[in-house]
């Protein structure tokens, strides 16, 4: 039985009276691409946000390599944190700091690496997302969104991490950009031999970068399976999300 580097079992977590996750069951293994699809408003990017610590869950249970971390906190969280990589929606990347100082913002201040030794890598780094050396000294503003968005993955896999999320990652970006950022994602993915988790709507990027699509709707995943079976799920949420259509069991968030 293969051994899954991420699992979420029973997930679950409210805002008041607003119950946002309501027993998510997750998980992915070591080279996989597990895409999460789901509307806006969802619950998306809790389920983020409760993997890495940033909240904690009201109740359910999150392992990480085997190991219970769901109220680590502390050197016990940032160990975890050492181990995944992190592509934010729009790059999100600091306006202040250089190219090159964006992609090895982990590796200057959690690693201590030299300034010098800092951005050899980094350019190293750029170079495997199709950057060149040129940029390394620019700032994020004076580039165009889809250098930023290669920048963001660039500093996702500095640190050659053995997890990755992917928040919406071809947000704001046309298709052809976005479909040339999907390809970086497969392809730095699987030479890292890293576990993919994505969360988007966007059905085109889920086609493509995702071996299993789940599908969170009303707070739990209604449906789980290969990439290949999303057109015949036989599920009336999922068909109508795939297609687009406002009618249906899922009404449209006006």
């Amino acid at each position: 039985m293969t051994q899954h580097l991420l699992q979420l079992s029973g997930v679950t977590k409210s805002f008041g009276s607003n119950h946002v996750l309501r027993g998510v069951d997750i998980d992915v293994a070591p080279g996989k691409s597990l895409v999460v699809l789901g509307g806006s408003g969802s619950g998306k990017s809790v389920i983020l946000k409760n993997t890495l610590g940033l909240m904690t869950p009201d109740a359910g249970k999150i392992y990480f390599d085997g190991k219970d971390v769901t109220r680590d906190q502390g050197k016990a969280r940032d160990a975890m944190r050492a181990r995944i990589g992190m592509l934010f929606q729009s790059a999100a990347l600091f306006d202040s700091l250089t190219i090159w100082e964006n992609v090895a913002f982990r590796l200057l201040n959690a690693d201590g690496m030299k300034r010098k030794d800092a951005k050899e890598h980094a350019i190293a780094t750029m170079k495997q997302v199709r950057l060149g050396s040129d940029v390394a000294d620019l700032t994020p503003a004076e580039i165009s969104g889809g250098m930023q968005k290669r920048v963001g993955l660039a500093r996702a896999i500095a640190s050659k991490p053995d997890l990755i999320f992917f928040d919406e990652p071809t947000t704001g970006l046309d298709p052809i950009t976005a479909d040339a950022i999907n390809d970086l994602i497969i392809e730095q993915t699987k030479a890292l031999g890293a576990a993919a988790v994505s969360i988007t709507h966007d059905m085109a990027s889920a086609r493509k970068i995702a071996d299993e699509i789940a599908f969170l709707f009303d707070g739990k995943i209604i449906w789980r399976g290969p990439a290949a079976d999303i057109d015949h799920s036989g599920n009336e949420y999922v068909d109508q999300f795939v297609n687009g259509r406002a009618e249906g069991p899922i009404q449209p968030a006006l």
